[in-house]
């Protein structure tokens, strides 16, 4: 079969990488890509005069640059364009280090825990507060990042809580059903006990979205302040022969996995519509009214 020819002449397979049509991100979104802010604190990053494209310093709110072809620096490092190599590692990440790729910090950061020196510009999947100890994926692949990271893959994570007192049924009752928050109202997918006694309990908490320190603030609601709280597995992911303070790369089989978890899920119907399909369709099974969650296999350690 023949190849179709450039105006040059030259099969298309062959054309060089500055022949190919620009591609164009909004200027937000390439830094969140890259690990460096949201999106929206990008924007306040390119309001202060942060961001320079090609030696230009850059104010404009909704800027499209191409990622391959421009260089863009923030606070005198250059992004890498997206045709760098892909790195992904999984961390054990101790107490007292921070989630964070802004390099004004002065606590110790995760992405400094990685000695590759091959590893370009990483950042983390989601993040884990600094007292948290446990699992964290790092890369500089935005798209692998976000199907990893956002909620709507269903990805998740689970956690081994140490928490003071004996955690009752009741209790335990409470965490299943959600609890409600100053700002949002709590969703643990599945909650069981490992131990407990008197002084304290051991749970495992499995989560598909976490919220800002929500595990710890559930807690203390109940009146079982969390003592230890660590992350153990990230989707097929554990921290088996990983110590705390150590990392290592991931596997080309560890990607494909986690991937094929990543799969959207879809959007739950308004309480409008849920509603109005309950009153059209009658009552339901009692097969339907199983959680998705009750078809898992359990989580071994």
């Amino acid at each position: 079969m023949a190849h179709t020819k450039t105006p040059a002449g030259r099969p298309e397979h062959e054309r060089d990488a500055d022949d190919a049509p620009p591609t164009l991100m909004r200027l937000n979104k390439v830094l969140a890509q890259n690990g460096i802010a949201s999106r929206r604190g990008a924007d306040r990053l390119i309001e202060e005069g942060e961001v320079m494209i090609d030696g230009e310093i850059v104010t404009e709110l909704g800027r499209m640059v191409d990622p391959d072809r421009q260089r863009i620096e923030i606070d005198g490092v250059v992004l890498k364009s997206r045709g760098e190599r892909k790195t992904y590692y999984l961390l054990n990440k101790p107490a007292g280090v921070v989630c964070t790729s802004d390099m004004r910090e002065n606590r110790p950061r995760a992405i400094d825990l990685i000695g590759d020196r091959n590893r370009g510009r990483i950042f983390t999947v989601g993040r884990l507060d600094e007292e948290t100890v446990g699992l964290v994926i790092l890369t500089n692949d935005g798209e692998f990042a976000n199907r990893i990271g956002h909620p709507r893959y269903g990805v998740d994570k689970v956690y081994r809580a140490v928490v003071e007192g004996r955690v009752e049924d009741d209790r335990l009752g409470k965490m299943r059903s959600g609890v409600h928050l100053s700002d949002f109202r709590s969703n643990f997918d599945k909650v069981w006990v490992q131990k407990r006694s008197e002084k304290q309990s051991v749970l495992f908490i499995r989560l598909l979205e976490g919220r800002n320190r929500e595990i710890r603030r559930v807690c203390a609601n109940l009146g079982h302040p969390v003592k230890r709280l660590q992350r153990v597995r990230i989707g097929s992911l554990d921290d088996r022969g990983l110590k705390v303070g150590h990392w290592r790369p991931l596997s080309r089989r560890e990607l494909d996995e986690l991937l094929e978890l990543a799969v959207e899920k879809p959007r739950p119907r308004s309480t409008k519509s849920r509603s109005r399909a309950s009153k059209s369709s009658g009552p339901r099974r009692q097969d339907d009214r199983a959680h998705p969650s009750a078809r898992k296999a359990p989580f071994r350690r």
